[in-house]
């Protein structure tokens, strides 16, 4: 009974982070956080007091040529030539008033919560609080839902069966926002046109809180997580009532959440979400499905390592970066590794079966390119630096399809300069 046995030990793995929570917040139940000392506002969050900076560190890259590269690639795909950037402004169309800005899908031609939240995390990073304005005022005014029983939430596109853009409401871009915010709050204050604090605090009541401040479950609306296992379901609605996407599992920012919010339940969901990485993760390649039910089993028909996925992997170096995570992080990442150079550094495919054995696309996929960059942060492997000098060596995405490889190229500048930090 393979099925009971992975639940058995999923279950065990989350009783001590349940077990801790409850020890914090003095109460009954993590799923509620009862009697936790709220301070009714945001506190600040501290990360690490230094940075790995594999740019200078492994490839001997000078700081003035990192930081050319880091200001090169923002311009360029932020405010460079039309067949470059993603961020629109008013200057590109009329519909925007002057302090409103997106991302837009440039494959798709569409606008994705996911690329507005990475989006406003590299304007935090890169202390660029006029775009980030810009970008968030856009999410506030324009994208978020005012009414109804989604009302709090954002609306998004979601690739489903052969890529084809699905309206969803994508949990990523949402908790990005949430980190970006409390980022924002403590790099720039809440003092100017927008109030920080208060809109991260109203985010996460609304993840928390959906269903009671709409009297139950209406129209299929649910809150964001899971009550019994603190992850977040792949979208907000009961037809995902047992399923999530590794992609949207957050450790490093659920552990900063705590301590913006003094809330006991992100320590749990933090644990859970390591725990549920280990279910998920394939024992031959490390490989994660695109989506899998609650206890790490894959879904049929996203049983596969594609690009969506990408974005885990990118989640784990960041935990291991901003929190130390765990040995599992680096032992995953090593195997990742491992598997692409086994490969060929430069043949590697871009969609596998989870044990490896299929290449279900053979094209050299750029995102992967840049998403094994940031995985050599958490590796110890000898061949690491390869990986890193892959990203260095990049031209700045272009083209159609520049928007998934462009957000993720900066997101790597960042990360592999060691810029990518906690405020």
């Amino acid at each position: 009974m393979p099925g009971l046995a992975r639940r058995l030990a999923f279950a065990s793995a989350l009783a001590p982070a349940f077990a801790m929570a409850l020890t914090v917040g003095g109460c009954g139940s993590t799923t509620d956080s009862l009697g936790y000392d709220n301070p009714g506002k945001l506190l600040p969050v501290t990360g690490p007091t230094s940075y790995p900076n594999p740019f200078r560190d492994l490839l001997g890259e000078s700081d003035s040529a990192i930081s050319g590269k880091i200001t090169q690639g923002f311009n360029t795909l932020f405010h460079g030539a039309p067949s470059y950037k993603f961020y629109e402004t008013m200057m590109d169309d009329a519909s925007l008033t002057a302090d409103q800005a997106y991302v837009t899908d440039t494959l798709h031609n569409d606008t994705r919560t996911e690329g507005m939240g990475l989006g406003m995390m590299i304007c935090v990073e890169m202390n660029k609080q006029h775009e980030f304005d810009q970008l968030w005022s856009y999410a506030k005014e324009v994208l978020e839902i005012k009414s109804g029983p989604q009302a709090g939430y954002f609306p998004s596109f979601c690739n489903g069966a052969n890529d084809t853009p699905t309206p969803c409401l994508d949990p990523y871009g949402f908790q990005q926002f949430v980190t970006a915010l409390i980022f924002a709050n403590d790099r720039w204050q809440s003092t100017g046109t927008i109030d920080y604090a208060s809109d991260v605090l109203e985010l996460l009541h609304t993840a928390r809180h959906k269903q009671e401040d709409n009297g139950g479950i209406v129209d299929g609306v649910t809150n964001l997580y899971d009550a019994a296992t603190t992850l977040p379901f792949d979208v907000p609605d009961v037809s995902s009532a047992d399923v999530t996407r590794p992609s949207l599992v957050m450790p490093g920012s659920y552990g900063l959440w705590t301590q913006a919010t003094g809330d006991p339940y992100w320590t749990a969901s933090a644990a859970a979400g390591r725990a549920f990485w280990q279910s998920a993760a394939n024992t031959l390649t490390g490989f994660m499905p695109t989506r899998a039910t609650l206890d790490g089993t894959p879904v049929p028909g996203w049983s596969t390592f594609e690009p969506e996925g990408y974005r885990t992997q990118i989640n784990v170096a960041i935990d291991q970066i901003w929190t130390g995570g765990d040995s599992w992080n680096v032992a995953e990442s090593n195997q990742l590794l491992a598997f692409f150079s086994a490969q060929g550094l430069k043949t590697y495919g871009k969609i596998y079966s989870l044990d490896g054995t299929m290449v279900l696309e053979s094209d050299h996929e750029p995102s992967l390119v840049v998403a094994n960059g940031i995985t050599a942060v958490a590796s110890t492997n000898a061949d690491r630096s390869s990986y890193v000098s892959e990203v260095w060596n990049m031209e700045i995405p272009t083209g159609t399809a520049r928007y998934y490889t462009g957000i993720l190229y900066m997101v790597s500048l960042l990360v592999l300069s060691g810029q990518y930090q906690v405020y």
